[in-house]
C-alpha cells in the first residue's frame, strides 16, 4: 500500500525484506565450502549434493551467483497457500502463515522462480491471498474500539501497512473517550 510522506511512520517495503534476509531456509550447494564465520552466524560446511541451512541473504547471494539452488519452504507451494486462501475467504479469522510469508515470498519469487514449482500461480496466489487478507484488516479497522484491536495471524508488513492508520485511529478514539461531548 503506497502512502504519502506525512503517513510513513513506519519501517518501508525494502526495510522489512532486509530485516527477513536473516530468516533461514536450505539450499542445495553446487560449490564446497567450509564452515564460514560471518556477524550473524557461522554457515556450512557446504557440500554439494547435501542440502545446507543458511540465511537468506547468503541463498540469495549464492544463487545470483549460480553457486546453489534454494529449496522452497514448506508453505510456500500451490496446494499450501491454495488451502490458505479458501480459509481466508471463507472463514472470518486470519489464517495461521509464517509472520514474515510476504517479505520471503517475494524474495524468493524474484530471484529463484526456477528453484520454485509454478512460479506464476504462487505469485497469483499470493496476490489474492493479500488482498483478502487487506478487506479483513480494513474490515478490523473498521470496528476498532477504543480499548484494543485483535487482529491474530498478521504478517510483519500487514502491521506495517496499518500502524499509522492504527495509531492515529487509536489517539482519535482515546481523546474522544477521555472528552466525551457534552451533547
Amino acid at each position: 500500500m503506497a502512502l504519502p510522506e506525512s503517513l510513513r511512520m513506519s519501517i518501508t517495503p525494502p526495510e522489512l525484506e532486509l530485516i527477513s534476509s536473516q530468516q533461514l531456509l536450505e539450499i542445495v550447494p553446487l560449490i564446497s565450502m567450509e564452515r564460514t564465520a560471518f556477524i550473524s552466524g557461522a554457515y556450512g560446511p557446504l557440500r554439494p549434493p547435501n542440502k545446507a541451512i543458511v540465511p537468506i541473504w547468503m541463498a540469495v547471494n549464492l544463487k545470483s551467483k549460480k553457486k546453489c539452488h534454494i529449496v522452497a519452504p514448506a508453505w510456500l507451494n500451490v496446494d499450501f497457500l491454495q488451502d490458505r486462501l479458501n480459509y481466508e475467504t471463507s472463514k472470518p479469522g486470519f489464517s495461521d502463515l509464517p509472520f514474515r510469508f510476504m517479505e520471503i515470498s517475494k524474495v524468493l519469487l524474484d530471484v529463484a522462480s526456477d528453484d520454485l514449482e509454478d512460479p506464476d500461480k504462487l505469485r497469483s496466489l499470493l496476490k489474492d491471498l493479500r488482498e483478502a487478507r487487506q478487506a479483513k484488516s480494513r474490515d478490523g479497522l473498521k470496528r476498532l474500539d477504543h480499548s484494543e484491536l485483535s487482529l491474530p495471524n498478521l504478517s510483519s508488513m500487514e502491521i506495517n501497512e496499518i500502524r499509522p492508520f492504527f495509531v492515529q485511529s487509536m489517539h482519535m478514539l482515546t481523546q474522544l473517550v477521555r472528552e466525551p461531548s457534552a451533547a
